[in-house]
């Protein structure tokens, strides 16, 4: 499965196992969770099919586990390579609960391109069944290797047929996304579409999977197996909701990116010395209809930048006694970016160097004006809620 993140830093997510073609893998703490319920499940089953294992069962369950999300790594690295070859940047790749995600940078910029990004994973899952199944004609069905490669074949035929699934966050609602979007032409359609099938689709999981469960497993299936079937379709149907939802505000925000610039979103500004009392720079701004305050030396030279939640924190009545110099930050490097800067550029500049407040400047150096981050999280919130 792939998956689009909003632009901005993102927390490593997990252990980090290795950096295939440069891409780091992250295993998270759900993969834990996960794997000792295969191993508990999968030796289960074995006790029915190789009771001589005894306890040993359980190691060779565990080994089921862990070439399972080996067979998922797999499929995420085909993502991987496909997202690299078209030159989208492909942040990590994380083994959790639901699998595996590939967290692409970037949007695909044809529907061919979407459709052969999608479809990749599933396909090579495929293609690891089918290569199990080969191998199973080799060894006694009835044996550890046997057993082994059967679960795998299945396994991975599974993943292939749930990833194929139409709705996002899956490989299916992706390949859905690229056929609304070829045939509409509006790649924002073709995600809607999706992502209203992928909701469909959570829901399906929450009702359906243990009405499927009850109706095989009949009289015989415990209270306690029944509660454990209607928590795993509720968490995995959480999960395909979760996703849908945020493929919805990744697509918006990534819409919206290249409408935003520097220029459109600086603030006028004022200059005041450093001694300047914050009452009197403020009284400055009101009268300018300015937003911000920069503070400049005794040459004109702008060296701070007032923080407006410093400002904030200062009570009205002591606004006269405090120098604009306590609520300033200086401009340290990073914290002066050009008026020109559009779309992910701005981002790239803020992740660069995290702050509040930034001086924007001209191409001859001169202050343009003050970019304060609020304004640009308020815009990009507007976005990802549709309003």
């Amino acid at each position: 499965m792939s998956d689009q993140r909003p632009d901005g830093p993102q927390p490593r997510g997990g252990i980090l196992m290795g950096r295939p073609f440069g891409v780091p893998v992250y295993v998270t703490p759900s993969w834990f969770v996960v794997a000792g319920l295969i191993t508990w499940l999968f030796g289960g089953r074995l006790a029915d099919v190789l009771p001589e294992l005894g306890y040993t069962r359980y190691l060779v369950a565990l080994s089921f586990a862990v070439a399972f999300y080996g067979s998922v790594l797999v499929h995420e690295l085909a993502h991987t390579l496909v997202g690299l070859h078209y030159k989208l940047g492909v942040r990590r790749i994380q083994l959790q609960f639901l699998g595996g995600i590939s967290e692409i940078e970037k949007e695909a910029e044809t529907p061919g391109r979407e459709f052969w990004l999608a479809f990749v994973g599933p396909l090579l899952s495929l293609v690891l069944g089918g290569g199990f199944w080969l191998a199973m004609r080799a060894v006694e069905l009835e044996s550890v290797p046997g057993v082994l490669l059967a679960g795998l074949m299945v396994s991975n035929l599974v993943v292939a047929a749930f990833n194929l699934l139409p709705g996002l966050p899956l490989d299916g609602g992706r390949l859905l996304r690229a056929a609304v979007w070829k045939l509409t032409g509006s790649p924002m359609r073709g995600t809607v579409a999706a992502v209203w099938a992928g909701r469909a689709l959570a829901v399906a999981v929450l009702i359906g999977l243990p009405m499927i469960s009850a109706s095989r497993s009949g009289v015989d299936q415990t209270t306690g197996e029944a509660l454990l079937d209607g928590v795993l379709a509720a968490i995995l149907a959480f999960i395909i909701w979760n996703g849908a939802g945020n493929s919805l505000r990744n697509a918006r925000l990534k819409q919206v990116l290249p409408e935003l610039s520097v220029r459109a979103l600086a603030r006028r500004s004022i200059d005041v010395t450093a001694d300047t009392p914050l009452g009197e720079a403020l009284r400055r701004a009101h009268e300018a209809q300015a937003g911000a305050i920069v503070v400049v030396d005794s040459g004109g030279a702008a060296i701070a930048v007032v923080k407006e939640a410093a400002v904030s924190a200062v009570p009205e009545h002591r606004r006269p006694w405090v120098a604009v110099s306590a609520v300033s930050r200086d401009l340290e490097p990073g914290l002066r970016i050009p008026v020109d800067l559009a779309g992910e550029q701005i981002l790239d500049a803020l992740r660069r160097a995290p702050a509040t407040e930034y001086l924007v400047v001209r191409p001859d150096g001169s202050a343009y004006g003050v970019l304060a981050l609020t304004d640009l999280e308020r815009r990009l919130t507007a976005a990802l809620t549709g309003r």
